[in-house]
């Protein structure tokens, strides 16, 4: 069985470009089969049946800790072992599949938190420019609004993407599928007085854009630990995380007019549907206001 597993995360990470992180989870997800199989007696995937498969969804239910697991999270494993079968079926020759009955369940999804324009440009006129550090933080969350970046995306950053003439960034997203994104006018100034002030005084031949005092790339969770401060230290009554920063770049563009499938090539968006989400954020925003301010409401 293993042999099969191995032959699979092959399989897929040549044909699907695939990241390292993803082939990872996937090959998680199958040894946690292929254990539960064989303390079942089972050493073949092609003598698994529904019933099987169906007791072992049941575990996967139930977490260590006794509380349930998410329906995401079973949906992301049914998906793997879909794909599985799938392979063995086309390739190898085996024709069990004993999921060829058995739903996906749904997972709701939760609309994304965004921040107000003004609550954006609360967060980011707030830094001391003359601070180098700070002058970085602001440079560095600016950029990551101004195209909508995950974290990932942002601290994965090299200079050599970045085309100050153009006023335009390349970046290599999820599954490695690239995207160009444009920035504002006068952007291009702020970057150019980072790297002089901030980014020649540091760097260490390190050419990620955003870098630490010690030379270094930034991590996403450092990027993270200092949105969070600075948002405590201005006073946001939010809990405040590098994500909204996306959410706010899609639904601010959705909001003053820009085609949906246009935001979707920005955000590097497999589908349509997952930009759609954005579509529903700010109605959402609005009633929530509209219910804690208006005074018929609260009664």
């Amino acid at each position: 069985m293993n042999e099969l597993i191995e032959r699979f995360l092959q399989y897929i990470y040549r044909r699907n470009s695939q990241s390292e992180k993803t082939v990872d989870a996937y090959k998680r997800d199958l040894t946690q089969f292929k254990e539960y199989l064989e303390s079942q007696g089972i050493t073949n995937f092609e003598d698994v049946d529904r019933l099987t498969f169906m007791n072992f969804l049941m575990e996967l239910r139930v977490l260590p800790d006794g509380t349930s697991a998410k329906n995401s999270t079973i949906a992301r494993k049914i998906s793997t072992y879909r794909s599985f079968y799938r392979y063995l079926n086309e390739y190898i020759g085996i024709n069990a599949n004993p999921l060829s009955s058995i739903k996906t369940p749904k997972n709701k999804r939760k609309i994304p938190d965004f921040l107000f324009l003004s609550e954006i440009e609360n967060f980011l006129d707030t830094y001391d420019e003359n601070d180098p550090i700070g002058f970085r933080d602001k440079t560095m969350f600016t950029m990551m609004y101004a195209c909508g970046l995950r974290v990932s995306e942002l601290v994965n950053l090299k200079w050599q993407d970045v085309d100050l003439n153009q006023r335009c960034v390349r970046i290599l997203g999820k599954g490695n599928k690239e995207r160009i994104v444009p920035f504002f006018k006068g952007f291009e100034k702020e970057l150019k007085k980072y790297r002089l002030v901030y980014y020649e005084k540091y760097e260490k031949g390190d050419n990620h854009v955003f870098i630490s005092q010690k030379g270094k790339g930034l991590t996403s969770r450092g990027v993270q630990f200092l949105m969070k401060k600075h948002a405590v230290n201005i006073g946001m009554d939010m809990d405040v995380h590098p994500h909204m920063f996306r959410h706010s770049f899609a639904t601010h563009l959705l909001d003053n007019g820009a085609d949906i499938r246009v935001v979707q090539e920005l955000l590097g968006h497999a589908s349509l549907s997952t930009t759609q989400i954005y579509t529903h954020v700010s109605t959402k925003q609005l009633k929530d206001v509209y219910q804690k301010a208006h005074p018929l409401a609260k009664q």
